[in-house]
């Protein structure tokens, strides 16, 4: 799939994606990198400038209506109104979606009770905290029960207890629906949590995917750090520790040893300082994350702060009318 815009502008290059139904899929890339405008694309809102795009397996250009049928969106920006309640806002865009008169009331509530809103379905929007807001916009999109759930960015710009609230509900309804869900998030956190599989997306290129797992080995392996209670690592031990890691280095009174499986290679580590008459005082692994991942693949840290900052200001404007 390609998009250029304005005839110049390439922010879709060469896009190559598959998402297996039922899963959580998280999409990372720096600002500008074309994280939206797949999205976009995805959800129908735009169409690709060359290339063959399917959902569900429907073809969003020929078989737009039928795709908006199966997709629940939910964009970075706010889309309930303040001043009414959540009820009603929900009762607007069931309207909207087409829900018939017979059976809307239930269906409303309904979608109040998954997201954990039923009780403040009569209070004022206004009077919600950013959490419940973006609950709120979330179960609008699932009114019609999509088969697959787009978020842009769905938790940004939120405190670390409403955030996981957020999910908590999310994940309790997809996984009881079986809806699959596509998120862009700038919280690797919640892509390592939440996703069965992460996609890496720099330049409007797809560079890699897999499990935060799968990935995170790709990111220059796991270290084992012994600190020692004295005596010499000799060659014979450095030899045979360099049997078991990708690399060993003596730093002062420790020994660092980078392996692909710390798990598994710490029991012979030990036993070879052990048999050589060494002494191990303390020992610590560490593995790569999700934010080792992105530099080695996107060749920047994914910048967060300005942006959630940002995104926060808007919608408390926004709140405050």
């Amino acid at each position: 799939m390609v998009k250029i815009y304005e005839g110049k502008v390439r922010a879709l290059d060469e896009v190559t994606l598959q998402v297996e139904a039922g899963k959580v899929f998280a999409l990372l890339g720096p600002n500008g990198s074309g994280k939206t405008t797949l999205m976009r694309i995805l959800t129908t809102q735009i169409s690709p400038t060359s290339g063959a795009v399917y959902v569900m397996g429907h073809d969003i250009v020929h078989e737009s209506g039928k795709v908006r049928q199966l997709v629940g969106y939910v964009p970075q920006e706010m889309s309930v109104w303040t001043d009414i309640t959540g009820y009603e806002n929900l009762l607007i865009y069931a309207k909207i979606y087409g829900v018939p008169a017979e059976g809307r009331r239930e269906l409303v509530m309904e979608a109040m009770e998954n997201i954990g809103l039923r009780d403040v379905a009569d209070t004022m929007v206004r009077s919600y905290s950013g959490g419940m807001i973006r609950r709120l916009e979330i179960a609008s999109a699932l009114l019609i029960k999509p088969q697959i759930l787009f978020l842009d960015e769905p938790t940004i710009g939120l405190d670390p207890a409403a955030r996981r609230v957020v999910w908590e509900k999310l994940t309790g309804y997809t996984k009881e629906c079986g809806t699959s869900v596509f998120f862009n998030t700038h919280y690797m956190d919640e892509a390592d949590l939440y996703s069965d599989q992460i996609g890496i997306i720099s330049r409007g290129k797809i560079i890699t995917v897999g499990t935060a797992a799968e990935l995170k080995r790709t990111a220059g392996g796991e270290v084992i750090t012994m600190e020692l209670e004295g005596g010499h690592v000799g060659g014979d031990a450095l030899e045979m520790l360099g049997q078991i890691g990708k690399k060993v280095e003596i730093q002062d009174s420790h020994v660092v040893l980078t392996v692909d499986d710390a798990e598994a290679a710490l029991p012979k580590a030990v036993l070879i300082l052990v048999d050589a008459g060494i002494a191990i005082r303390r020992i610590s692994m560490s593995a790569p994350t999700l934010d080792d991942v992105f530099l080695k693949y996107a060749g920047t840290r994914l910048e967060s702060a300005s942006r959630i900052k940002d995104v926060t200001q808007v919608r408390k404007m926004i709140r405050g009318g």
